[in-house]
């Protein structure tokens, strides 16, 4: 294309696509969609809208998995699982979309029924059409090669692997060993094995595991965020309301924002150093573009 006919194409451009969206083709680096507002769900609509809408990431007839945490028992207020609200807008989005079947699922760490019931992500989804909301069947874990830092392979999740979306949806919390659990850490919960053994070289191990499996949109939940004592959680003295929802294309970017949220820096946290480092994302703040919803 010559010179003036691609900046005829540019002015067109600006002039035919919405606010938002210019912002988002302007930008230098990748774009994190902040949106903020009490109602949830518009929340989380708004985010995607902000990033081209949820047809930029599902076509007519894909499979979508959406991935939230559901690993502990606890109630939404707690913050130490995603919020329902958040993982059902999302799910209408991908229906809305044209997709075929939307799956949600987490490995727990506590007792799953429980899980699903107290994290009020099962009753929300309960009767939607196309919607499978469904216990991970230890069958179905397959060993994929990573030759990874450290991890040289992996169980990963069958029907996370094959679906034609990955939608990565963490809540934000504190986390004991990492300091903090964002979008990155959120992929244990399609790991199979001991996971547990992993946190001894976290950092490496969850750059092996993402450096293999990458969703193509990470929408963290920061409507409530847990301050302290996580993953777990119990007490309400330890969640701050914010009510914002984060949405990115860059996993690591995703992460780096969210990070703000806790009074912290991105290469504060291990996790998200080693992933920037290993070039799975950009964690620099001067160097992301953040659309306000």
């Amino acid at each position: 294309m010559e010179r003036r006919s691609f900046i005829k194409l540019l002015g067109l451009c600006s002039i035919l696509l919405p606010g938002s969206l210019r912002e988002l083709f302007a930008a230098q680096g990748p774009v994190v969609a902040v949106s903020q507002g009490s109602d949830h769900a518009a929340a989380a609509r708004k985010a995607i809208a902000a990033l081209g809408g949820m047809q930029r990431f599902v076509k007519a007839g894909q499979t979508v998995v959406v991935k939230p945490n559901i690993g502990w028992d606890r109630t939404p207020e707690f913050a130490a699982t995603t919020n329902p609200a958040v993982v059902k807008a999302l799910v209408e989005e991908c229906l809305k979309a044209g997709a075929k079947k939307v799956k949600v699922f987490d490995r727990t760490c506590n007792d799953a029924r429980r899980c699903y019931a107290s994290s009020g992500i099962e009753a929300a989804l309960k009767g939607m059409e196309n919607v499978e909301v469904k216990h991970l069947e230890e069958e179905r874990f397959k060993k994929v090669a990573l030759n990874g830092k450290a991890l040289k392979d992996c169980e990963l999740y069958g029907e996370a692997l094959s679906a034609d979306v990955y939608i990565n949806v963490p809540v934000a919390k504190h986390h004991g060993l990492s300091r903090l659990t964002l979008g990155m850490k959120n992929v244990m919960g399609i790991m199979g094995g001991n996971r547990g053994s992993i946190h001894k070289n976290l950092d490496q191990a969850l750059a092996d595991v993402n450096s293999y499996f990458k969703p193509q949109l990470t929408v963290i939940d920061a409507t409530r965020i847990l301050t302290a004592h996580g993953p777990q959680g119990g007490n309400l003295a330890d969640v701050k309301v914010l009510n914002q929802v984060i949405a990115s294309t860059d996993m690591v970017a995703a992460d780096a924002y969210a990070t703000t949220l806790f009074g912290l820096k991105p290469s504060d946290i291990a996790v998200t150093r080693t992933a920037y480092q290993r070039g799975l994302g950009e964690m620099n703040l001067d160097r992301i573009r953040v659309v306000k919803a």
